[in-house]
């Protein structure tokens, strides 16, 4: 009995002791909450909880991760690493990637990649069009051949699948022209000019090492290509380091990664005077339609790091700059102009800063004949060999009138050659009629005189995807009253 009444006292009094702490707990704001352990029976000690946080803990967030993508539109510049003579829809062909692709900070795709692809279409040669190359004494004419890239084949021998579409300015043999030459003046004091020169330099180095990769014929081979192509009936080749813009219709995914404090404290920072970028132009300019004061946007395709290896404009910030000065061609062969400044950078989702840019090289087709000066201008010239030709055809042509009677088939022939190669030719030899081959002789010199230096000159033309190489720490200089000096 003594027990039980203990008992049934000790009840009512554990019930007022947990009032007494729930109102203590309901009344205080702050109060902790109780940490309840569980422990079973023959096991470790509970711990006794860990200290708080320090109060400035929160302000340490966790860096950010960084998609590693390349983006739908994103030109890969592939050069055929073999000659491929054109036989049928669906051949194979192989090259190789001459510019290395990045996403944000990292190489995804290195220079060399193999490129697997095929040729899609082989268009048709119109009436028009055969009829006229049948007055060359052409009977097989080129055809327009239409590539596509489907797989690239990594440096570890992973196959990357692709989706891609050749862009204009395709098919191509293309050179590297850089602003003023590619060595340093002696006794340049700019040290920024003069790292600018050095990283030219260096590019015209690596652009000559990635053609030899690419087995682009040598002097030797074209000559005998184009003896080949002088025959009537011959087969087409495309030539071994022509250089396609293949343009992904999806884009790639090569997983995340964290931005390291070390990329992260660079980034925003004003590029390091002598700094050379590539970039890709967005803005497709001709000197023949362009206007002064088109605004130009180009996309920066290659990371740029500090002396300390520090991030410093990732890939996919934009160059923003105007057209300041632009001369169409016209006749009597005065070539086309254009001159560039660069005056913005916008990284990617950051804050535009005013920068020193200066156009410091371009890839544009060998054939373009296309020279930069040192102030950022672009213009197209002439070949010497225009000088050669006009005066062999001239003198074909006095050849062909200096005949001394109508048996003399030898001139009329060099006359007809003049004008319509072997066709014309063959015509000489079988009419017995000095005035149709001097009129003849006279018609091919006359219209090489027209072509050469009385027509029209060449326009400077950058399609989209052209890839550029901008130098900063060099500021060029715009025209008075352009709206950057106002």
């Amino acid at each position: 009995m003594k027990q039980s009444k203990l008992a049934y006292a000790a009840v009512p009094l554990a019930l007022l002791i947990a009032a007494g702490a729930a109102q203590a707990q309901s009344s205080d704001p702050v109060a902790k909450p109780v940490t309840v352990s569980l422990a079973r029976r023959g096991s470790h000690p509970a711990q006794p909880p860990s200290a708080a946080p320090p109060a400035n803990a929160s302000a340490a967030k966790p860096l950010p991760m960084i998609a590693l993508a390349v983006p739908k539109g994103t030109p890969l510049e592939i050069a055929l690493d073999h000659e491929v003579r054109v036989k049928k829809v669906g051949q194979p062909i192989h090259g190789r990637v001459m510019q290395p692709v990045y996403a944000f900070d990292q190489l995804v795709i290195p220079a060399g990649t193999q490129a697997i692809g095929r040729i899609r279409t082989i268009e048709p040669i119109s009436r028009k069009k055969r009829f006229l190359w049948l007055l060359n004494a052409n009977l097989t004419p080129a055809h327009k051949v239409q590539l596509e890239f489907d797989d690239l084949i990594l440096p570890n021998g992973k196959h990357v699948p692709i989706d891609t579409a050749v862009g204009r300015g395709s098919g191509q043999v293309i050179q590297l022209v850089t602003a003023g030459g590619n060595k340093p003046k002696p006794g340049l004091k700019d040290k920024a000019q003069q790292k600018i020169a050095q990283e030219k330099q260096q590019a015209h180095q690596e652009w000559h090492t990635a053609m030899q990769e690419a087995k682009a014929p040598g002097k030797k081979h074209r000559i005998e290509r184009y003896a080949l192509a002088e025959l009537p009936v011959h087969p087409q080749f495309i030539d071994a380091g022509t250089l396609y813009f293949a343009e992904l219709q999806q884009p790639l995914a090569f997983g995340s990664e964290p931005l390291s404090a070390k990329n992260a404290e660079g980034l925003g920072q004003t590029p390091p005077p002598g700094s050379l970028v590539h970039a890709l132009l967005l803005t497709p300019l001709d000197s023949s339609t362009t206007t002064k004061g088109t605004k130009v946007v180009a996309v920066i395709s290659q990371p740029l790091f500090d002396g300390n290896h520090r991030l410093v404009i990732p890939e996919g910030s934009r160059l923003k700059g105007d057209v300041v000065q632009v001369e169409p061609a016209r006749h009597l062969h005065r070539n086309g102009q254009l001159r560039l400044v660069f005056h913005q950078l916008v990284p990617p989702d950051g804050l535009a800063q005013q920068v020193a840019a200066s156009f410091e090289g371009v890839q544009t087709a060998a054939s373009d004949h296309v020279k930069l000066d040192s102030e950022g201008g672009a213009r197209a010239t002439d070949p010497k060999s225009r000088y050669l030709r006009t005066s062999f055809s001239v003198a074909v042509a006095a050849f062909s009138s200096s005949g001394d009677g109508d048996t003399d088939a030898l001139n009329n022939g060099a006359g007809g050659a003049n004008s319509f190669r072997l066709i014309g030719f063959g015509l000489g030899l079988g009419v017995h009629y000095t005035p149709l081959g001097m009129a003849m002789g006279a018609y091919g010199a006359s219209r090489s005189v027209y072509t050469h230096f009385l027509a029209r000159g060449h326009d400077v033309v950058f399609p989209k995807d052209t890839v550029m190489e901008i130098g900063f720490g060099r500021m060029v200089t715009p025209p008075a009253g352009h709206p950057i000096q106002q």
